[in-house]
């Protein structure tokens, strides 16, 4: 009898691993927002309801997150080791979707008042990055459909993105770039799909 109860307790838990895996991937295809939207329907609320609230457009929150996380719910940064085997912690403390730093994400908590709200959940990811884009029109001036300029002060800081911090990084520039690209072709999917 323990052996049957220990065989379901084993299957259980690799059953919960598979589901806590598949709530968390990416979606199939990150290069079509057309079938995104139809395998993953509760991102597209989540970043239409950001779109009313905050006035981010879509495609940017997409293009951001695609390049924050690739729409992985529960993306870390890497861990440092020092002399190449022993474990230092992470890089940083991004995590989620939005890959939004442990003060940050506080500093959103307080000023929006949800407490419950999660870097793991989509919604609440989605509107952080509107939040955090209207703190970057407000504070530097960034148009919302500016999507290059937005993904830089995200990535540097409003001071950092003020003080031009990313111009001496070319690899952060590209990326920026690529992300603008992506805002462009999302959009651009999207009113072909009848979606925009």
């Amino acid at each position: 009898m323990s052996r049957v109860i220990l065989l379901i307790m084993v299957v259980a838990t690799f059953a919960a691993c598979g589901r806590r895996d598949a709530q968390f991937s990416a979606p199939r295809n990150l290069e079509n927002a057309c079938l995104m939207e139809r395998e993953r329907p509760q991102y597209f609320a989540a970043m239409r309801a950001t779109e009313r609230r905050w006035g981010l457009p879509l495609p940017v929150q997409m293009a951001i997150i695609h390049a924050e996380s690739r729409f992985i719910g529960d993306a870390r940064t890497p861990v440092r080791y020092t002399l190449g085997v022993i474990p230092m912690g992470r890089q940083s403390s991004a995590l989620g979707y939005s890959q939004a730093l442990d003060g940050t994400w506080e500093e959103y908590v307080r000023e929006v008042g949800n407490r419950r709200s999660s870097r793991t959940n989509i919604r609440d990811a989605t509107d952080f990055v509107g939040w955090y884009a209207n703190k970057t029109r407000e504070r530097n001036g960034v148009p919302l459909n500016d999507a290059r300029n937005q993904y830089l002060a995200y990535h540097e800081g409003h001071t950092g993105f003020r003080r031009g911090s990313y111009n001496s990084k070319p690899w952060l520039i590209g990326v920026a770039d690529r992300v603008a690209s992506r805002a462009a072709m999302y959009d651009q999917q999207l009113r072909a799909c009848g979606r925009r």
